[in-house]
Formats: C-alpha cells, sequence, structure tokens
C-alpha cells in the first residue's frame, strides 16, 4: 500500500488555502495535515509535524516564503521535508531566490488540479520540479549577471563523466534522458546524479540545476560548455 504524503499548506490567502486542500487530497494518496498565513507560523507547524512537502507562498506577512523556506532548509531535523513554491508571482528574481533557499520546486497558482497534485507527488519522491518557464527564469537572471560566484563551486574535481551527467541536470534532462544521451544504464545514471549531490553538497536536483548555470556549464538557451 502507498504511503500517503503529508502536506502542510502556507499561504495568507484562506480562500487560496481552502481551495488547494480538497484539489490536493482528491486522489486519496495526499493528506493535508495543517495550514497556515504566515511563513512563521507555517515553520512552527513544519517543525511540530514534519511533513513530506509543504506547499509555500512567496508573499506573505510576518516572514515570507524565502525566509521560511531558508529555516527549513538550514534545519538537519528537517532534512526530509520538501518545499514546493506555489505563488502568483512568476518574476525572474523570485523564482531564482525560491530555488536558492532550497525550494525543490516552483509553480503557479494557476497550475492544473492534476499537475499540481503530480507535483506533490515528484517533490516528495525526491526528485526537483522545474518546468521550462521556470528553468528558462533561472537562465535569464544568470545571463544578467545576478548570479554569485560564477567560477567555484568545485566542478574541477568532478569527472569528465560527472561534468557530462551535471550539464545534462543542468538542460533539464531526467535521468532517463541522460542515460539515452550518455549511452548509459538508468541506475548508472542515478548512481551519477546521487554521487554528485554528495560531492556538490547539494540538497537536491534543483540545487544541482542552479549549480550548473551558475558555473557557466550550461548557457542560456540550454547550451552546455564546450
Amino acid at each position: 500500500m502507498t504511503e500517503t504524503i503529508r502536506v502542510v499548506i502556507v499561504d495568507d490567502q484562506e480562500l487560496v488555502r481552502a481551495g488547494l486542500r480538497p484539489l490536493a487530497e482528491r486522489d486519496g494518496d495526499i493528506s493535508v495535515i495543517a495550514e497556515a498565513a504566515d511563513g512563521r507560523s507555517g515553520l512552527s507547524h513544519v517543525r511540530e509535524l514534519r511533513p513530506d512537502v509543504v506547499l509555500m507562498d512567496i508573499r506573505m506577512p510576518v516572514m515570507d516564503g524565502i525566509e521560511a523556506t531558508q529555516a527549513i532548509v538550514a534545519d538537519d531535523a528537517l532534512n526530509g521535508v520538501r518545499v514546493l513554491m506555489l505563488t502568483t508571482f512568476d518574476e525572474d528574481e523570485n523564482v531564482f531566490a525560491a530555488i536558492r533557499a532550497g525550494a525543490a520546486g516552483y509553480l503557479l497558482k494557476d497550475v492544473s488540479p492534476d499537475d499540481l497534485r503530480a507535483a506533490i507527488r515528484t517533490v516528495a519522491a525526491g526528485d526537483a520540479l522545474l518546468s521550462p518557464s521556470v528553468t528558462a527564469a533561472v537562465m535569464r537572471v544568470v545571463a544578467e549577471g545576478h548570479s554569485p560566484d560564477p567560477d567555484g563551486h568545485g566542478l574541477d574535481e568532478l569527472t569528465e563523466r560527472e561534468v557530462e551527467v551535471l550539464s545534462g541536470i543542468g538542460r533539464g534532462l531526467t535521468n532517463d534522458e541522460i542515460a539515452a544521451e550518455l549511452f548509459l544504464s538508468p541506475a548508472t545514471a542515478r548512481t551519477y546524479v546521487s554521487r554528485l549531490l554528495t560531492r556538490l553538497e547539494a540538497r537536491d536536483r534543483a540545487a544541482l540545476i542552479v549549480l550548473a548555470y551558475e558555473t557557466g556549464l550550461v548557457r542560456p538557451g540550454g547550451a552546455s560548455r564546450g
């Protein structure tokens, strides 16, 4: 039997919270265990209940979603909690800030109910959820020079194959797509991704995507550095 995915919704609009709960819970494999109207209250719920996924708004009173996400990511006791940003705003800086804060995914509130549930399942499984529009926003921010420290991160310590896998991650490829492109088995591709997470001290796949852009390994337009 599949375990139920436990979710906390953090949004300052009561109507939004009331609408998200039935949409998330419709198929029976997702359960909303708490709601909060600001980041500080949401963080308190998360620390107490340790959900699998937090649906987190960005702009809220008391404590915004970026600060709350940073606090969750910094807390070793909450290592298994994944944050899915859900907002009406799609400005590039917001997207980049959310991902750098440690969010595993970023969705706009006009997402379809099916895509919302799929996103919750994706991040609960430990994968990153970055839509093409979000990936494009990250690329634009990097291209405009807003990304700090473009030359570090220890890429010179990676093997050639690890760099190729990181490039594929940065271009938004799935593990299976990376395996096909590099003539690897899917299991081997997954092993390389896990190794990159460890070697680069990255929390999740989203962090690897940002790193690939920050270092110039992947450039706007999806091209890899030669």
